[in-house]
């Protein structure tokens, strides 16, 4: 039946799945996406939304890239928010809140268009290995496919057991089968593995909920969109979410429950996501707290299922009712599906090298919840990374590995591998080192050039990139070598409570001062026909005020990153023998031994070695 050996297996078609087969193809490399069921491609098995606090970057670095996460998220929008708009921007997130039904179409139909790409429905049962080398995948009805690389995108699938209340069953996601087979063969190769708890709340009818007792959560009022191509467009119109709140009686009626609970009554041993609790997990561990928000999620433009955001629940059926008919606006509530629970495999991704390839077997990747990560962004991004690799290593190419510097990316990626994870991995601003560099605005300048020299985004997406970087430079320039005079700028100044100017100086100064704003300056007439002159659109008016104003923030930042990363140039060889070390510390030795770095900055992040260790090692290394 598969006569012809894929340069790249991609096996399950979540949104690492999707990803990596959509990279893969887009590299040259012929593939193929083998999924249980080519209905549910880039489901959205939790919340219909993506990006959010530092997960919107990273949608953004995706699409930078040449991903199709963000594009998808730009045509199945409903509402657009962009998030912390209060702080600086390099706290900025986009999200969207998605027409579930919609994205998945969407995604499909820009699957099925890509070329180099084939799809099979069966279940992955195996690997086909040889000499620590993966040469193919095995079906459930006893297929071999042949393939020179294999990336592993099983989600929540592998040996996955859905418990609601008392009752539990097999099950990778609500009405579809769990896998079996990879977990027991990739152990006996040799890999260590555990198990992860995600949850995902009640889906209700709308038409049963009270909204006039909710508090209205509308969109931005200037929409923005997260795909830097001109190919989508900011909505026109907008869907609202809706909030309210639980209380201390509906937190009476949830702890009737917790004797059948499985969270409490030993039944669920893994560990949960810590900043995605479920309800019951919320007020047992926040028991001072009376009340809890709650987020009522339209699923789309025109269904009446709603996604109640924060009522995450493993209770019985019969419990989570009875508790959220007592929530405020949900007195008659009607469910369509109650919350669960969900348990599955991970593999501790320290045992896996940047490139997401395994460490034992050559020519094998691992992408998404697989590796421990939580979130549809999380998993997207290791897919692109997983699926650009495993079409490179089979071309002989260099691998592409983005520093912590250069993308959140590339922080995710660092914190698996080096770091390891026994919880439910999820992105934040503050993992980031280099925030200040990293943000929304800027994915398309640090990415776009680097991901076009190794073939995957096109050179459509490279010239919108350096049209934007040279206009916003053009624009900056213009603010350093225009002269302002005092009765000019005054009036402007002292509208904002700034201090007054005495002498004529040059604007970029005065811009820089926090407290004037991009719409302060345009009321300079000379600002405003530049503007009109050049027709210069909201993203490269941003991105010049951005610079203007944090500028000194940018270039320290830059500094600091510059010296750090000298050390990232002094790699360790392949399989160094740290036991000869003596004058290391044993607990050192035993991580570097068992993660095995690559430079020594990486050796200098992992728990456990200090900066004698490192000091140490460079000594014996001779640096």
């Amino acid at each position: 039946m598969f006569n012809e050996v894929y340069d790249v297996v991609v096996v399950g078609g979540g949104h690492a799945g999707s990803e990596a087969a959509a990279a893969a193809a887009n590299m040259g490399s012929k593939t193929l996406l083998i999924t249980m069921n080519l209905q549910n491609i880039a489901q959205m098995s939790c919340n219909p939304a993506m990006g959010g606090i530092a997960k919107g970057q990273i949608v953004r670095e995706i699409d930078a890239l040449g991903g199709y996460s963000g594009i998808v998220s730009d045509t199945s929008a409903i509402q657009f928010k962009m998030l912390n708009k209060s702080k600086g921007p390099a706290m900025w997130s986009p999200r969207v809140q998605s027409d579930r039904m919609r994205f998945a179409e969407d995604w499909r139909l820009l699957l099925e268009g890509t070329v180099n790409l084939d799809f099979y429905q069966d279940m992955v049962s195996g690997l086909l290995v040889e000499n620590h080398k993966v040469v193919g995948v095995k079906t459930s009805l006893g297929i071999e496919v042949k393939s020179k690389s294999v990336v592993l995108t099983n989600g929540t699938f592998l040996n996955g057991l859905i418990h609601i209340g008392d009752k539990n069953f097999g099950g990778g996601r609500a009405g579809e089968k769990a896998a079996t087979g990879i977990t027991e063969q990739l152990v006996q190769l040799g890999f260590e593995s555990g198990r992860m708890k995600t949850g995902t709340p009640p889906r209700v009818d709308g038409r049963s909920l009270d909204f006039s007792k909710m508090i209205e959560q509308p969109g931005d009022a200037n929409p923005e969109k997260f795909s830097y191509l001109d190919i989508t467009q900011p909505l026109k119109k907008q869907r609202s979410c809706y909030m309210t709140y639980t209380s201390e009686l509906v937190h009476d009626l949830l702890r009737e429950g917790f004797d059948r609970s499985p969270m409490f009554n030993g039944r669920i041993q893994s560990i949960g996501p810590r900043y995605c609790p479920s309800i019951e997990d919320k007020i047992n561990r926040f028991a001072d707290k009376d009340r809890h928000q709650l987020f009522i999620e339209p699923e789309g433009w025109n269904t009446c299922e709603v996604y109640v955001n924060g009522f995450s629940t493993s209770l019985p059926e019969d419990v989570q009712f009875k508790a959220l008919r007592s929530v405020v606006g949900f007195e008659n509530v009607k469910f369509f599906r109650p919350g669960y629970a969900i348990e599955y495999d991970y593999f501790p991704p320290t045992q896996l090298q940047h490139t997401l390839e395994t460490k034992l077997i050559d020519g094998l990747y691992f992408a998404g919840q697989i590796n421990g990560t939580t979130g549809y962004e999380e998993a997207a991004a290791q897919g692109v990374m997983a699926g650009v690799n495993a079409s490179l290593k089979i071309n002989q190419k260099e691998p592409f590995i983005l520093k912590r510097n250069e993308a959140y990316i590339g922080v995710l990626i660092d914190d698996l591998i080096t770091k390891g994870t026994e919880e439910p991995y999820r992105m934040f601003t503050s993992r980031a080192e280099y925030r200040t560099l990293l943000r929304q605005d800027n994915a398309d300048l640090r990415l776009t050039p680097k991901s076009f020299e190794i073939g995957l985004a096109k050179e459509e997406r490279l010239k919108r990139m350096t049209e934007k970087h040279e206009a916003a430079a053009k624009f900056v320039s213009f603010f350093k070598n225009l002269s302002v005079k005092p009765e000019n700028i005054n009036p402007i100044l002292e509208s904002k409570k700034s201090s007054p100017v005495k002498q004529s100086g040059k604007l970029f100064k005065i811009f820089a001062r926090p407290n004037i704003e991009m719409d302060d300056v345009r009321k300079l007439e000379p600002v405003e026909a530049y503007i009109q002159d050049h027709n210069l659109d909201r993203e490269i008016i941003e991105q010049t005020e951005i610079q203007v104003k944090y500028s000194g923030y940018i270039s320290k930042e830059k500094n600091n990153a510059d010296k750090l990363s000298r050390l990232e140039y002094v790699k360790i060889p392949k399989g160094f023998d740290y036991s000869q070390i003596k004058s290391m510390s044993f607990e050192a030795r035993e991580k570097l031994e068992k993660i095995q770095p690559t430079t020594v900055s990486q050796a200098s992040r992992i728990s456990g070695v200090s900066p004698n260790d490192i000091s140490v090692l460079l000594v014996y290394m001779g640096r």
